[in-house]
């Protein structure tokens, strides 16, 4: 089954648009950082997705980027990804840290070499430093003597705020496989199947209708451990009366979904009932707050505002969105310390979780941001179920 994708000159954009922001900052080059899990920037401006090792992308303020792999990844990244100057280090190596006696390496210094093009390199900014590796971060001090490491994240992560066309048409199309999936798990699950029974439903569907992959750790928890905000499925069987909490998500071209909802086999108790339709009003009622050109913490106050004035703060952990694209979860979150605006073409998960002592629920449902409201991305189970 064939997807759209990310066409060659969208990820030359990206790059000199990236090339311009290490240039106003003062910087000679960035270095970005991902791993199998969080493989994101480095994808973003490679296609290049790292599996076992880690990877790199070098980029000079001006010249031609280098992709840094893994010894073992030569062959795969050069199948690939979009840069076509690639070198094999040790730094990217598998977590186990083989050796790779008789395989030839390069050196961070061999890198600023080549990509520097007879520049000095004195600043060097570091993007995705929270998941940058201390074996990169090592080496670049001892190959590069002298050479001041600045934290760098805000050259390049606004570059990935607002959607191009064609990630929105890739984001549509994984949200629509995992409402899919949604509607499978829905169609088939029953009282005394396991969580990972419930997942498997899901993985089946996502694959069957073109995901690449699912676009987080898919969730089914039943009970009590719904009041977790993170967490993931067990042995544990689906009973009758009780919250089951579903969160599933699809990947399709390197952008993820997730669809999130409460279900129940038969009806709730009165007081979990009650509180699991105010998330879904909460959840209505934060897209109704949302359009171009609003601050972003404005939101979250009246939002937080709204809800407390409902009678129901005491179960309010956080919210109400954060960003979604390449990961299910990204920057810029919205916070009452947000400084940013929305702007048009932005993406957010509408993420609505509340939680009991011995209960919680989740509404989630994408949207893109337009100028007067909001375009939901999903929005087929914006309703209680009860099976």
């Amino acid at each position: 089954m064939q997807t759209m994708q990310i066409a060659l000159n969208e990820y030359q954009e990206r790059i000199a648009k990236f090339q311009k922001n290490i240039r106003a900052a003062g910087l000679d080059a960035a270095l970005v950082h991902a791993n199998e899990a969080d493989f994101a920037n480095v994808r973003y401006l490679s296609e290049y997705w790292p599996t076992f090792e880690a990877a790199g992308v070098f980029v000079p303020a001006e010249g031609e980027p280098w992709l840094l792999i893994g010894p073992e990844s030569e062959n795969y990244a050069k199948g690939r990804s979009v840069i076509k100057n690639i070198a094999k280090m040790i730094e990217y190596r598998e977590f186990a840290e083989p050796q790779y006696p008789g395989i030839a390496v390069a050196t961070f210094k061999d890198i600023a070499a080549k990509a520097m093009n007879g520049k000095k390199l004195e600043k060097l900014g570091i993007v995705s430093w929270a998941i940058t590796t201390l074996p990169v971060f090592m080496s670049l001090k001892e190959q590069l003597p002298g050479v001041e490491l600045i934290k760098a994240d805000d050259t390049f992560a606004p570059l990935r705020y607002v959607k191009s066309e064609t990630e929105l048409a890739l984001m549509r199309k994984a949200f629509a496989i995992s409402e899919i999936a949604v509607d499978a798990i829905l169609a088939e699950m029953k009282p005394g199947m396991t969580e990972f029974q419930v997942i498997g439903i899901a993985q089946r569907e996502i694959y069957k209708h073109g995901g690449e992959y699912e676009g987080h750790a898919l969730y089914c928890f039943c009970g009590e451990r719904t009041n977790n905000a993170i967490c993931r499925p067990t042995q544990k069987k689906l009973i009758e009366n009780e919250v089951i909490q579903l969160n599933i998500g699809a990947r399709v071209g390197g952008y993820s979904s997730s669809v999130g909802l409460p279900v129940s086999f038969g009806p709730l108790p009165e007081r979990k009932k009650r509180l699991v339709e105010f998330g879904l009003e909460a959840h209505i009622k934060t897209m109704e707050l949302m359009e171009a050109g609003k601050p972003a913490s404005d939101v979250v106050r009246e939002y937080e505002d709204w809800v407390k004035k409902q009678g129901f703060g005491e179960f309010l952990l956080y919210g109400p969105c954060h960003s979604i694209g390449m990961m299910e979860v990204e920057r810029p979150w919205m916070e009452s310390t947000s400084t940013f605006k929305l702007e048009e073409n932005m993406t957010f998960q509408v993420d609505t979780f509340f939680n009991d002592k011995d209960f919680g629920l989740r509404w989630e449902n994408g949207v893109r941001v337009t100028k007067g409201g909001v375009e939901k991305l999903s929005q087929k189970y914006m309703k209680t179920v009860v099976l």
